[in-house]
């Protein structure tokens, strides 16, 4: 039986999405504006781009965001990819408990994790830079990958895994012709997300970042309270394009990851 929808639903759809995506359209707009009052628009221009890319500042911090993203990638993945494949292992009680650390990280609030370890390299001495910024976005990454990757593997289940025992297999032969080919776009795809994250995050770099270690949405955040310039808005213009183009990669590789699995599963 087909069920009546409420007209109310959708006008609050409608509404939810101009409210979340106007604002953001603003931005990419107000970007090639050739004035540098957002209030009047005064005709089209990419100078604020060519600007932005000879501005020192904005390197520096591209290039610090983009080391601290690519470490903290690499690192979360295979962290994130291990965790994933040893809480499958063990018993359903001591899984439970496993997963719901690994998703702590998920849950807390930024504030509150930015916060606590700040405290945490406090105690230890150590100092605030681009090592501390690193090891932050492991520790939430890693949970981001730990999820992705573990949906796979509940996804594919045993069988392939054990028939391969049964055919005298060994564990490092089964995972690697087995396991690993399974589960690789959701390696990739928790990957694409974690640098993501990483790139985008501001509460946490903010608490635990150094005088030299400033990342890019440090330093929009530091240019906002100045006011906001067309140079910001081409730079988070830029940021927005790359983290959808990100967000679509990882959604794709998921995707085609499920396709793989049921033509597998088709016996012609």
């Amino acid at each position: 039986m087909r069920t009546k929808r409420s007209p109310w639903l959708g006008l609050h759809s409608l509404l939810m999405i101009i409210f979340i995506y106007v604002p953001i359209l603003f931005i990419i707009l107000f970007s090639f504006n050739d004035s540098r009052l957002s209030a009047e628009w005064r005709g089209f221009t990419l100078d604020w781009y060519v600007s932005l890319f000879d501005n020192d500042h904005v390197m520096d911090a591209l290039q610090n965001s983009l080391i601290v993203a690519v470490i903290s990638t690499i690192a979360a993945t295979l962290l994130g990819t291990m965790a994933a494949i040893a809480v499958r292992r063990v018993t359903r009680r001591l899984k439970l408990g496993m997963s719901g650390l690994l998703y702590l990280p998920i849950v807390i609030p930024d504030i509150i994790m930015g916060l606590s370890l700040l405290v945490l390299f406090r105690l230890l001495g150590v100092d605030t830079g681009k090592t501390t910024i690193i090891i932050a976005h492991i520790t939430f990454s890693m949970s981001y990958v730990y999820v992705v990757v573990s949906s796979r593997l509940a996804g594919m289940g045993k069988q392939l895994e054990e028939a391969a025992q049964d055919l005298g297999a060994s564990s490092w032969q089964t995972f690697r012709h087995v396991t690993l080919p399974q589960i690789t776009p959701g390696i990739i795809s928790g990957a694409l997300i974690a640098f993501t994250m990483s790139l985008d995050d501001f509460m946490v770099s903010f608490f635990v970042s150094g005088p030299s270690s400033t990342t890019l949405p440090i330093y929009i955040y530091g240019q906002v309270k100045r006011g906001i310039s067309p140079e910001i808005n081409a730079l988070c213009t830029i940021l927005i394009l790359v983290s959808v183009t990100l967000i679509f990669l990882a959604q794709y590789m998921l995707n085609r990851g499920k396709g793989q699995k049921k033509q597998k599963m088709l016996p012609f």
